[in-house]
């Protein structure tokens, strides 16, 4: 398992000035060498490997007037920009095949300089953690580190990033086994309806209030997107105001991110399994409430999930999204029908409950939830069940074997 860890760096004017140069020519690379793969197979079809590339993009381009340049930040992000090209490459084949699930990949696009946000990524011979806690990058130097948690064991790579705002961060590459961080054992199982009017309402009830951390800063944002307006294009005035529209989207990223973090983690930590209703967030975040949708960030909310589900040791069910959750009564299974979203209670007319929507449809979630979980269950017990692992079924000794257990909609961590 590999997991990443994020921390504050703290460059210096001459830091600042080489990771600069080092982003540049790490650009310059993956360009250059793109640009010789686009020919080589617009001419006669072929492709161009990595190594023969290295030695074309870096080792022989330092030889010239052109990019002599090369030769005065590390090798090391260099090399890796040309392996990261090959993973793009690869990514788009597989994902045109049919061998990479999720949405389709693109060819890999040229890389410009007006680009808000560089990187350059280091492997084990291009940095070194040394004692007090000072990162040391090659030709770079050793560069201050904001540590808010240790390292839970040593990195295999390190990426810099610089981001719109100006800020610097080291991203950690951790390798970890897949049961370090399993939790213990719960007898607890929740469902969660997510919404707007509440972030998320469990079947226990508990209301997860919207922070809604676009709507906070709009006004500012738009005061600021207006003075970036007037100014011109190119001037260090217009660069001043969109430093500062950066900074007020990043601490909206920022705040964001803390919320899911913790909302997920915490949810996890009370329950063995977690259900959930599958949501179409990309047709939702294309209707009439595309910036409430996109500012509650569902998606990622149920990738954190799903991820910390299999960390954890943890299970993650998914409910298709089709099932009429906030139509039935968790009573007695009554189908009201289709609700008027302003419609937040209603009455069953079977049994006479009256129901918060909410929790309603978290109640009906779990439900479908424990059901598909005991259907994989019993399924995996009738095909053990099915095989005859003591009789003789044909002439010759009988050897006893499992049948791996069919694959539902739901997923266990």
């Amino acid at each position: 398992m590999k997991l990443r860890y994020n921390y504050r760096l703290y460059p210096d004017a001459p830091q600042r000035e080489m990771l600069a140069r080092t982003f540049g020519c790490v650009r310059a690379v993956w360009n250059d060498a793109l640009a010789r793969r686009k020919a080589a197979w617009k001419a006669d079809r072929t492709r161009i490997s990595g190594p023969q590339l290295q030695k074309i993009c870096i080792t022989a381009a330092k030889r010239t007037p052109e990019r002599e340049w090369l030769g005065q930040v590390s090798p090391v992000p260099l090399q890796q920009s040309l392996r990261d090209l090959d993973v793009a490459y690869k990514s788009f084949f597989d994902s045109v095949s049919g061998k990479r699930k999720g949405p389709k990949m693109g060819l890999p696009a040229f890389k410009s300089r007006h680009d808000h946000r560089q990187s350059a990524r280091f492997t084990t011979n291009g940095f070194t953690l040394r004692a007090g806690g000072i990162l040391y990058l090659a030709k770079i130097g050793e560069i201050e580190v904001r540590w808010s948690r240790e390292l839970p064991a040593p990195p295999s790579s390190v990426t810099v990033i610089k981001d719109a705002a100006g800020r610097y961060f080291a991203s950690f590459v951790i390798d970890m086994p897949d049961d370090s961080q399993t939790l213990p054992e719960s007898d607890a199982q929740t469902a969660i309806d997510l919404g707007l009017t509440h972030y998320a309402v469990t079947s226990d009830g508990e209301k997860i209030a919207n922070p809604k951390w676009l709507r906070r800063r709009e006004r500012k944002l738009a005061k600021l997107q207006r003075a970036l307006s007037r100014k011109q294009k190119g001037s260090a005035s217009r660069t001043k105001v969109r430093i500062k529209v950066a900074r007020q989207h990043a601490k909206v990223a920022d705040a964001r991110r803390d919320f899911l973090h913790k909302a997920s983690t915490s949810i996890l930590r009370e329950n063995q399994a977690v259900a959930v209703e599958g949501l179409a967030v990309r047709g939702l975040a294309r209707g009439m409430l595309a910036k409430s949708v996109n500012d509650a960030s569902w998606g990622s909310f149920l990738r954190l999930l799903e991820g910390k589900a299999t960390r954890y040791g943890r299970e993650f069910i998914t409910i298709d999204h089709w099932y009429p959750s906030s139509q039935l009564c968790p009573c007695c299974g009554w189908k009201i029908g289709k609700l008027a979203l302003d419609v937040r209670e209603w009455d069953c007319q079977q049994c006479g409950e009256h129901h918060d929507r909410d929790i309603a449809a978290a109640l009906n979630i779990l439900a479908e939830g424990i059901r598909l979980r005991s259907a994989n269950d019993v399924a995996a017990g009738l095909a053990d069940t099915q095989n005859d692992c003591e009789g003789q079924v044909r002439p010759g000794e009988a050897i006893p074997t499992l049948a791996p257990p069919e694959t539902y909609t739901t997923q266990a961590a």
